[in-house]
């Protein structure tokens, strides 16, 4: 099923007053623009993809039957995922693995930021990968109650005021989680990485062809003068 490109640049409230009104097949948009959010959420709740994508699905089923539900008082991208994140964990405690995690005295600490570029070679997405994969292994080693809030966070990027609404938390308490989720993070990773350092930032292949054929080019007229001086007249 494909929606219109104008359609889809509808606002969700927008969006949500349409299906309402027995335009159904709008509802496709609210489901493309939010998987994605949804299944990150229950992923670092559940630790499990397939349960995680169970969730999404039964997520979007219960926003749209009770669609007529949402009031409009927060966002509905906020009113989506605070479903999502319910169902993650009433499945958690069904399988009474839910661990609660008492907030810590907040400490200011450094955002752990990602950079990627706009263009890689393939060598860079290699590595893109590689680094994609370590920080989600990473992540997962995070308790629940940090891995939830960094998720939403630093990786679907939402205010502090809407990650306290989805998780029923104060925002102060949405602070701390993420400085010692970031903090876990950055020992977990280094601590990956830390036996291969050896092998970093090596100079090989493409890269020192490269250098050795430069330099060879710069060196041949030398050496053909050298040699010429050298020759018997």
């Amino acid at each position: 099923m494909c929606i219109k490109a104008n359609a889809d640049a509808m606002p969700d409230e927008e969006v949500v007053k349409k299906v309402l009104a027995g335009e159904i097949a709008l509802f496709e948009i609210l489901m493309r623009r939010y998987n994605q959010r949804l299944y990150r959420v229950a992923r670092s709740i559940l630790r499990d993809d397939s349960e995680a994508e169970d969730v999404v699905q039964d997520a979007l089923v219960r926003g749209y039957t009770h669609l007529n539900q949402f009031a409009g008082d927060a966002k509905f991208s906020t009113w989506l995922t605070k479903i999502a994140v319910h169902e993650s964990f009433a499945r958690l405690r069904r399988r009474s693995r839910f661990v609660e995690i008492d907030s810590e005295q907040e400490v200011e600490g450094n955002s752990m930021s990602l950079f990627t570029s706009k263009t890689r070679n393939p060598e860079q997405e290699v590595l893109a990968r590689e680094l994609s994969a370590a920080l989600e292994a990473a992540v997962d080693t995070l308790p629940e109650a940090y891995r939830t809030v960094f998720m939403l966070r630093d990786v679907e990027e939402m205010s502090i005021a809407e990650t306290a609404e989805c998780l029923d938390i104060s925002e102060e308490a949405v602070k701390t989680r993420l400085h010692r989720a970031r903090a876990l993070l950055r020992k977990e990773l280094y601590s990956r990485i830390g036996t291969v350092t050896t092998q970093s930032f090596q100079f090989a292949g493409s890269r020192c062809d490269h250098v050795v054929s430069a330099v060879f080019k710069r060196i041949a007229p030398q050496e053909n003068l050298d040699t010429n001086l050298a020759s018997p007249r």
